[in-house]
């Protein structure tokens, strides 16, 4: 079934990202499948891990209502096309990985295109842009079963977000949160700074 969110919140999606693209479409289908098994963020205490910074990651700021400055958007760098969505008043969740087969052949060209970047040939580039929109409609109206594998997560969400103390880095002076300092020889460090005295890293 093709996407259901209405035209305009798809519309503010694309304006907040800059622009069109296919990794924008999988995190507005990967939204609107949050707003489906979950119900709307309005009703629903969301909090989203993503495991990607790719541009999908806009569309579930944007759809979802879950942002980096509330806590309730959390990055995990593992470099994987996964979203995983929870209720933390319901403490149900799940996680949503992107498949990978979906219009697998068309997804590969237009990467080997894309890593020639400044050194395409006009036709090469308009290639590039063919298959751009080819991934973004097939995205767009894919059934959301065939978009993604999804597993139900049964373990509550992360914990909310905490307000910590700070403290002055002993080299640079900025404060820092304290879950974020290290100390190193009796003294407190911020993490660039730990990392010109360490001398393992």
């Amino acid at each position: 079934m093709p996407c259901l969110l209405d035209k305009e919140r798809i519309e503010k999606a694309i304006a907040f990202h800059g622009h069109w693209c296919p990794g924008l479409a999988i995190g507005i289908r990967a939204s609107e499948l949050a707003c489906k098994r979950l119900g709307p963020p309005q009703a629903v205490e969301m909090v989203c891990v993503v495991e990607t910074d790719m541009c999908g990651v806009d569309a579930i700021q944007v759809l979802t209502g879950c942002t980096f400055g509330k806590g309730d958007l959390i990055h995990r760098d593992y470099g994987k096309l996964a979203f995983s969505f929870f209720d933390c008043k319901e403490k149900k969740g799940f996680r949503a990985v992107f498949n990978p087969n979906l219009q697998k052949e068309t997804a590969a060209e237009m990467r080997s295109l894309m890593k020639k970047s400044g050194t395409l040939s006009e036709e090469e580039r308009q290639q590039a842009e063919t298959l751009r929109r080819i991934l973004q409609d097939s995205y767009m109206q894919a059934d959301l079963a065939e978009m993604f594998i999804v597993t139900d997560l049964p373990e509550p969400g992360p914990r909310p977000a905490r307000v910590l103390n700070s403290f002055p880095c002993e080299a640079c002076g900025e404060m820092t949160m304290e879950s974020r300092t290290r100390r190193f020889d009796g003294r407190t460090f911020c993490i660039p700074c730990f990392a010109q005295v360490d001398q393992k890293i």
